[in-house]
């Protein structure tokens, strides 16, 4: 391997309905991955997804939502032979039965899998009416875990009434150090009812790592061995014990390696995160 996400193993968590465990970082899709067709196209997607399984990581996560996104993970896994080596996560975003079907027997079609590992209900969508579907799907073997998905705080009561229902494996949820809205009840609550938890938006859509990199990094987080702003905000999150699987989005294979430094590191204590906290204001 190269690169330092290969310096150490990467750290996992176990997914509490199957027992099974993924890596602590993973990779998100949402404006990185619409592109064309063309090799230059695909060529920064293609490294980032190369960077993330030859770091350790697993888990992609996509949407119909998403532009190409789809269709691009879908060429890639295809290209590169890696897709026995991925988790991949989709969602369904429509309104209908009917469409529902459609739409994610598309989502099949798209990222050319017969299996797809997480089917999520993005933004809480018609979820009630996708339920029976899913539920089908995943007794079919065609889907091995259901959730659903908002990246509002205002939407974390609904998230959380959802969970609380026990048909759900995964909540994918906002969180990051800038925005910590989840602490009070929704990550409590997922740990509680053996939900997993995947984070998006770890960089607040990438307004915070804009705001850190005016700052200097702070001597203890050398100190910890983390060497850049977005690993010490990922450790931030990851380090929470209700969460499974941050996927921050990004184009570059070197910022995927960075990503995936941050699941190779202790996690923060209590007495860190607060120091992180007090560096940033």
């Amino acid at each position: 391997m190269t690169g330092s996400a290969s310096v150490n193993r990467l750290i996992e968590r176990i997914i509490p309905s199957s027992g099974e465990s993924i890596p602590l970082v993973g990779c998100g899709t949402w404006q990185t991955f619409d592109v064309g067709s063309s090799p230059n196209e695909l060529e920064g997607p293609s490294s980032v997804i190369g960077a993330l399984v030859e770091g350790g990581g697993k888990l992609i996560d996509s949407s119909p939502m998403y532009g190409q996104a789809e269709r691009v993970t879908g060429e890639i896994l295809s290209r590169s032979g890696l897709r026995g080596k991925t988790f991949l996560a989709t969602k369904v975003w429509t309104r209908g039965k009917e469409s529902g079907i459609d739409q994610m027997s598309r989502s099949f079609e798209l990222l050319k899998t017969d299996i797809i590992d997480l089917m999520q209900v993005h933004n809480l969508l018609d979820w009630q009416v996708h339920l029976p579907t899913l539920k089908e799907w995943k007794a079919q073997g065609r889907i091995r875990y259901l959730g659903v998905t908002h990246y509002t705080d205002s939407a974390h009561s609904d998230l959380e009434a959802a969970i609380r229902t026990g048909e759900f494996d995964f909540v994918q949820l906002n969180y990051s150090v800038a925005d910590r809205a989840a602490e009070k009840r929704l990550l409590p609550a997922a740990k509680d009812l053996g939900v997993a938890v995947l984070v998006n938006r770890p960089f607040g859509e990438g307004s915070l790592i804009r705001r850190l990199a005016r700052m200097p990094l702070p001597d203890f987080a050398r100190e910890l061995g983390t060497q850049t702003w977005p690993q010490l905000a990922l450790r931030y999150v990851i380090s929470h014990p209700a969460v499974t699987c941050a996927i921050p989005a990004t184009s570059s294979s070197e910022h995927m390696r960075d990503n995936m430094r941050a699941a190779s590191l202790p996690e923060l204590s209590s007495a860190q995160k607060s120091e992180l906290l007090a560096a940033i204001g």
